[in-house]
């Protein structure tokens, strides 16, 4: 669970889950003083995070030697019958091509990818929650 606390600035916001804690902000152009990430940018973050991890995982599992890799994760929301998160894999050594289609297809299963993919709903819990 994350809690958002706002703070003495405009819009900045501290979310922790308890142990860690970051700032959320929004651009100076729609007030805010760009001190933290934006909400977006934490949804992009999220599935970047989860699907280097879940790169990692799969190569130890299959004993491909991986040492460096990066995943980078853009949301598009352009159209606004549907957002699409584009995402890219660099590999920073030579792989096999069959090593890398077989991380790359594990991707398809990583779990925020799985939970993203599935119809949202929204649901308040407590209007007077006491956090």
């Amino acid at each position: 669970m994350m809690i958002s606390e706002s703070q003495h600035e405009k819009y900045l916001t501290r979310f922790t889950n308890g142990m860690l804690s970051a700032y959320a902000d929004t651009t100076k152009n729609k007030g805010g003083l760009e001190q933290g990430f934006r909400p977006h940018e934490l949804l992009e973050a999220a599935l970047a995070c989860c699907m280097n991890m879940s790169l990692r995982m799969n190569a130890e599992k299959l004993c491909i030697p991986l040492k460096e890799m990066k995943v980078q994760v853009s949301l598009n929301r352009e159209n606004s019958e549907q957002s699409t998160f584009e995402y890219s894999v660099s590999f920073g050594e030579s792989l096999l091509y069959e090593d890398e289609q077989k991380l790359l297809t594990a991707l398809e299963y990583s779990s925020v990818r799985s939970t993203l993919s599935k119809p949202l709903a929204f649901k308040l819990i407590n209007e007077k929650a006491n956090l």
